[in-house]
């Protein structure tokens, strides 16, 4: 019996060596695992904490808190010296304040002292205000308003520009191609409107003795008729403004100088244009049908409106004269207009002949002569432009810029 239970009983030993062995294994396995774990998973002794009690609370080496300490040290400095810095700025400030107080108690003080007495910086204020006006003088001198001057030739003359309060007429025509535009820059409108503000103040300004003419209305921007202005570039700007008077035939006019800085007050003087008569010398050779348009707005502006103008007709030729001389007739006869003087050359028709005849034909004394061609087209506000532009001795015309409306 046991010969035959003795392969089985081997058997039995076989298995449990290596189920042994297994076991054996299995714990060097799990011996590794462990080991490997708490390497991995364990804190480091440099590692900064998060706070003082490390984390979960755990208590921190002494490396981590020295670390931590030198940081909360650095921060307090650099929180000391802004402070510092903002206390310095603080009483910096302080004794600014204080010295600008005192300076302004001692300015008051010495004000109140010297009051009516001169003092130093008076003295010194003064003659610097005195060379400031003295430039200003120089450079008025210097420019054509109280007299011209005498040039090489008519290429130096300086031209003037007439403006209105919406318009700009120019002999420069600039980009626009056109001798009238409307001031389109600000800067130009600007300069404008402070001219003519300058004017109005001055004019209403109460009298204090420097002008002749008392002024007993009230000027506004309407009253302004027209301006002209120059500029010379190495003095200023010249400007002369004309307002409406008191009288319906009385006007204002003004005139202004920029010197390169502040506007100055030249000039004002009452302008009287009732005994201003303006003689118009008209050239002609022909051309009938023109007369005949020429006298109809002759009789509305010239008869109608002014009253003051006397026609001189130089007609060149025996050719349609005797329908001149029936036009001239038929408007003195319908109208009771008497001045007027018709001279017939038989001549070749000359345009500078034709006025220096009309010219020197006048001889009713002073007289402002306008010499006018058939096809010219004038209003009363013209005439009296002319008028106004034009002075008796001073060597000062109005030329004509002549363009075409249809233009």
């Amino acid at each position: 019996t046991f010969k035959e239970w003795f392969p089985l009983l081997g058997h039995w030993e076989g298995l449990l060596a290596w189920l042994s062995r297994v076991g054996v294994l299995l714990m060097v396995v799990c011996c590794c695992l462990s080991l490997l774990y708490v390497i991995t998973c364990s804190p480091h002794a440099d590692e900064p904490m998060a706070g003082p009690g490390g984390v979960g609370g755990a208590p921190i080496g002494p490396a981590g808190r020295e670390g931590f300490q030198a940081l909360l040290q650095e921060r307090e400095e650099q929180h000391r010296q802004h402070i510092a810095s903002l206390k310095k700025q603080i009483a910096q400030l302080k004794d600014a304040l204080q010295e600008r107080s005192e300076q302004l108690k001692g300015m008051q003080d010495s004000v109140e002292k010297t009051a009516g007495k001169g003092t130093v910086g008076d003295v010194a204020d003064n003659h610097s205000h005195s060379d400031l006006q003295e430039f200003l003088r120089s450079q008025l001198s210097r420019a054509e308003v109280h007299s011209g001057v005498r040039l090489p030739s008519e290429y130096a003359v300086v031209p003037f520009e007439s403006f209105t309060l919406q318009r700009v007429y120019q002999l420069e025509m600039g980009l626009t191609r056109h001798p009238e535009e409307k001031p389109v820059r600000k800067d130009r409108r600007d300069e404008l409107g402070e001219v003519v503000e300058s004017a109005l103040h001055a004019l209403n300004a109460p009298n204090q003795g420097g002008d002749k003419v008392k002024a007993s209305k009230v000027y506004t921007p309407s009253d302004f008729i027209e301006g002209i202005a120059r500029t010379e570039k190495d003095k200023g700007t010249l400007y002369e403004l004309t307002f409406r008077g008191e009288q319906k035939q009385e006007f204002r006019r003004l005139r202004l100088f920029r010197p390169f800085g502040p506007l100055m007050k030249v000039k004002s003087e009452l302008v009287e244009t009732a005994n201003m008569p303006i003689n118009i010398v008209l050239p002609l050779s022909q051309r009938a049908d023109k007369f005949k348009q020429f006298m109809h707005n002759f009789r509305e502006v010239c008869v109608n409106q002014d009253g003051r103008v006397h026609l001189t007709v130089v007609y060149f030729g025996k050719d349609q004269m005797n329908e001149v001389k029936g036009t001239l007739e038929n408007t003195s006869r319908e109208l009771n207009f008497r001045n007027f003087t018709l001279i017939q050359l038989n001549e070749e028709f000359s345009r500078g002949r034709g006025l220096d005849v009309g010219a020197r034909a006048w001889k009713g004394g002073n007289v402002l002569l306008f010499f006018c061609d058939v096809d010219i087209f004038f209003t009363a506000d013209f005439l009296n432009t002319c008028r106004l532009n034009t002075q008796p001795g001073e060597r000062r015309e109005e030329y004509l810029y002549i363009y075409s409306i249809q233009s």
